[in-house]
């Protein structure tokens, strides 16, 4: 396998300054865990939102999560995870996932930055922006699976109504 390593002097400024500007600019609750740490709360149209954002300087990465203020029950766990599937073939950008250890779904992401000096404005409003949106528009489809006991397929064709047209 070829090392494709190239040493650069280009060093990729920590995007969660900028990102911390945004929050408090929007009045959103947050903390600032670390330098590399920040959680962020919203409230969404079906719930309540947490936004961790992680930066990794050694790779000029940073992961992104937004978890949902909902738990998956352990007799439904298997129709999540079928669900899982179902909603991430449709995905463009990021992906859903179950957190192992507090049983809560979320949407996934992680920016790469390497070789830019910063993250702009506009890459981290469409960040949250996404996230937020896919989670509202799927949300409904995980209500379906965990408490309305459909499956992932029922849940899908009844939560996502994609409108043609225009009225």
């Amino acid at each position: 396998m070829t090392d494709m390593t190239v040493e650069t002097s280009t060093n990729t400024h920590n995007p969660l300054d900028m990102l911390e500007e945004i929050v408090v600019a929007n009045e959103w609750p947050f903390e600032r865990v670390s330098e590399e740490e920040m959680v962020v709360e919203i409230t969404g149209r079906w719930c309540d939102y947490r936004l961790f954002f992680l930066w990794q300087t050694e790779v000029s990465a940073m992961q992104f999560s937004c978890q949902f203020d909902m738990k998956v029950p352990g007799a439904r766990k298997a129709a999540v995870n079928e669900l899982l599937g179902e909603v991430n073939a449709k995905m463009w950008l990021g992906h859903f996932d179950v957190n192992p250890d507090e049983h809560t779904p979320m949407f996934r992401q992680t920016t790469l930055l390497r070789g830019a000096r910063a993250a702009s404005v506009e890459q981290l409003e469409d960040l949250v922006d996404i996230a937020l949106s896919e989670c509202e528009r799927y949300y409904p489809a995980f209500q379906f699976v965990i408490w309305g006991g459909k499956t992932a397929q029922e849940a899908v064709a009844a939560a996502i109504l994609d409108t043609v047209g225009e009225a």
